[in-house]
């Protein structure tokens, strides 16, 4: 597991950026756009700062979510015994 996630830190972008490292909601409450909701400072701030933001998901029906709020696909990833990653940036507007 640990090869995998130095895999994954190598592909973690050199530029100037913020990092998206944990966004949940409760799975009652999802799908009424809390996770817009706290999404959006952060992406606020990157755009004022004109600053990327990059994630890493390991749930598909995340990528779709973050697509919507300006992210892509950068790498997919399988984890060595692990989940399949998704890493995700967005260029600031």
């Amino acid at each position: 597991m640990l090869w995998g996630l130095g895999g994954v830190e190598r592909l973690h972008p050199h530029e100037t950026h913020f990092y998206l490292s944990v966004l949940g909601v409760d799975p009652a409450c999802q799908r009424r756009g809390i996770g817009s909701r706290l999404l959006a400072p952060g992406l606020e701030l990157c755009d004022r700062e004109g600053v990327g933001a990059y994630l890493e998901t390991a749930r598909e029906r995340n990528v779709v979510f973050y697509q919507r709020h300006g992210f892509r696909t950068t790498h997919e990833v399988v984890l060595p015994r692990g989940p399949r990653l998704w890493l995700m940036w967005r260029e600031p507007r």
